[in-house]
């Protein structure tokens, strides 16, 4: 693998591979690190409320069921 940093001085930028990348695929990303700093950000944590009205009434009723199943066998003897 080949990492290499550069600040181009226009929009044609030129670079020679090693002979064993020769006949084979190779991967060329371009991205400026600004880019990156930005997709790093923080995601605020989730509030039980922010979640409200995401079921509609069945779902809801259908889930507390499962819920409550799965709380049962926690509870049963082995």
């Amino acid at each position: 693998m080949i990492q290499a940093t550069i600040i181009p001085q226009k929009t044609d930028v030129n670079f020679s591979l090693p002979e064993d990348y020769i006949g084979k695929k190779v991967h060329a990303i371009f991205y400026i690190d600004d880019e990156i700093s930005q997709m790093n950000t923080v995601v605020p944590q989730k509030k039980p409320s922010d979640f409200f009205g995401i079921f509609n009434k069945e779902e809801a009723d259908k889930f507390e069921k499962h819920a409550q199943q799965i709380r049962n066998e926690w509870d049963r003897n082995i």
